[in-house]
């Protein structure tokens, strides 16, 4: 059941159609993927360092390495960042985070390539009734004052779609 999750995030971005114009590292902005089925809620975020944290490498000094510190602890209490419509029961069950610049999750360089470092994580919340979720309400802005837009692609048992939330917008619904 878990990796079902994994499938539907692959097959919206296998048929979402072409990537659009933009670089997919790009400062202010953030690619959000929300799967939904009947047990689970699944949220990808990718993002550049720089929208969490002012910088895109490996902390060099101790304020920034707290600075860090506090963004992947906030991360890690995603149940914060990510409010899914109680409708649904949900509550977090795992998190991964990967980014070579920050030394968390798979090996990978030290140095990022070209000098732009990402972060990606994966937020997984098991549900009672995650298809009766109406919304999400995303806490990122919030939390990260340089992300300005999210590029929402989400699949759900009801159908595919993308959006754009742009601050101060907070709520990404999940039905049509």
């Amino acid at each position: 059941m878990r990796h079902r999750a994994s499938l539907i995030c692959a097959l919206v971005l296998a048929t979402a159609g072409p990537a659009p114009a933009a670089s997919p590292h790009q400062h202010g902005t953030a690619t959000l993927d929300i799967a939904v089925d009947a047990g689970r809620v699944s949220i990808v975020l990718d993002t550049p360092l720089d929208n969490l944290l002012g910088f895109e490498r490996a902390p060099r000094t101790e304020a920034e390495r707290q600075q860090a510190a506090a963004a992947v602890a906030l991360l890690r209490d995603a149940g914060r960042l990510f409010r899914i419509d109680p409708a649904a029961g949900c509550t977090l069950a795992q998190v991964e985070l990967d980014s070579a610049a920050l030394k968390l999750g798979s090996e990978g360089p030290a140095t990022p390539r070209e000098g732009h470092a990402d972060l990606e994580g994966r937020f997984d919340f098991d549900c009672r009734q995650g298809d009766r979720a109406a919304y999400v309400e995303i806490g990122l802005f919030e939390a990260f004052r340089n992300l300005r837009r999210m590029e929402v692609q989400l699949v759900t048992p009801k159908g595919q779609m993308k959006a754009s939330l742009q601050r101060p917008a907070t709520r990404v619904a999940l039905v049509r």
